[in-house]
């Protein structure tokens, strides 16, 4: 009787389908990697949005984007990104030592790293409230905005934001980064009065043209960065750079490219998703590319890298050459930084602290 009956067919059709399409997103495996949590992209919103009211108004030069200039010097606010201890902290101290009133420190460790060392005191009190992060995922890229916003909203007088990671070292003294950094002849840009003003320059890697690209922009889907981000206009760089202050206000501004940069990577493109490489590379040179230097200041070493990470630096390599090694650049700059050493680099690296990396 049931077969002979169209409206009772019709309706189990229907029903059936409505039954896969509440069950359907349960029972079948997602095509692509996590996504970021809601009620991480609302905290985020909630939190850019005051560095952003907080960063409102005009300026020039380290205050630009300040209400009033900062009666303080410009500051370095150093940025570090971390999923486990910070295991040269103690080189970092020596580092920092004696150049309190010029510099900030800001920390977001993954909430499930677990941290076994006591912070030294630089470190102390400083970490930023964090979300989880995982590679292959825009977690990175929302770390790195959390960083800078926290840094936007405590001190007006923070001019270079430099984000470091874990496993990064410095290869100078402070006060030479610090000079090399308020030392560079920046951009030049008319202001509202037609006077001409100096700007200074962000230091971060922005390539276009390389090898892989096309597969890293389909990453997450053919044609899913259109309109907003057309192929010709996808960069790629080095994860960790150093913010002017304007542009630091920039990212934690920006939706346009955010919400494309935040969807997911397919699964079948897991290898070729590195966000983090590329939304800061790509926004910048679309909104100031003239106010980058197009450079990084943190030295890589990818000779021999697995699995996407760069060759890791053990004991026996730590030398006083190899620092000066480091230093070294295509062009007449000097690296300021260096990665990735192993946590038991600590002991050598401080035993040629003060004679060869801090002797300028």
């Amino acid at each position: 009787m049931l077969s002979n009956s169209p409206f009772i067919l019709s309706f189990l059709l229907l029903l059936s389908l409505a039954l896969l399409f509440v069950l359907g997103p349960r029972i079948l495996t997602p095509k692509t990697l996590p996504s970021i949590p809601d009620p991480d992209e609302i905290d985020d919103l909630a939190l850019f949005r005051r560095a952003t009211l907080s960063s409102a108004g005009g300026g020039a030069g380290a205050g630009a984007g300040l209400r009033r200039r900062p009666a303080s010097p410009p500051k370095i606010a150093f940025l570090f990104l971390t999923n486990s201890d910070l295991f040269f902290a103690p080189l970092w101290e020596k580092f920092f030592a004696g150049h309190g009133q010029l510099m900030n420190v800001y920390v977001h460790a993954d909430p499930a790293a677990r941290l076994h060392h006591t912070p030294t005191p630089s470190f102390r009190g400083r970490f930023i409230p964090a979300k989880a992060t995982q590679r292959a995922s825009p977690t990175l890229i929302s770390a790195a905005r959390r960083l800078l916003a926290a840094a936007l909203i405590d001190d007006p007088a923070n001019a270079f934001f430099a984000l470091i990671s874990q496993h990064c070292i410095p290869l100078h003294s402070f006060r030479f980064v610090y000079h090399a950094l308020l030392a560079d002849p920046g951009s030049s840009s008319l202001s509202s009065s037609g006077r001409l003003r100096r700007r200074h320059r962000s230091f971060i890697e922005i390539l276009a043209n390389t090898s892989l690209l096309w597969d890293r922009y389909n990453a997450r889907g053919k044609n899913v960065m259109l309109p907003e981000v057309p192929f010709d206009r996808f960069r790629v760089g080095s994860q960790f750079f150093i913010l002017a202050r304007r542009h630091a206000v920039l990212v934690v501004r920006d939706r346009r490219l955010w919400n494309k940069f935040r969807n997911p990577c397919l699964k079948s493109m897991k290898d070729s998703c590195y966000p983090e490489e590329h939304y800061f590379p790509t926004l910048l040179d679309m909104q100031d590319p003239d106010g980058c230097t197009r450079y990084t200041l943190t030295r890589v070493n990818w000779t021999g890298s697995v699995g996407g990470h760069p060759h890791t630096y053990r004991p026996p390599e730590v030398s006083g050459d190899l620092i000066q090694e480091l230093r070294k650049s295509n062009s007449s700059y000097s690296y300021l930084f260096a990665r990735k050493f192993s946590p038991d680099c600590l002991d050598p690296l401080l035993e040629i602290a003060d004679t060869v990396i801090f002797r300028d």
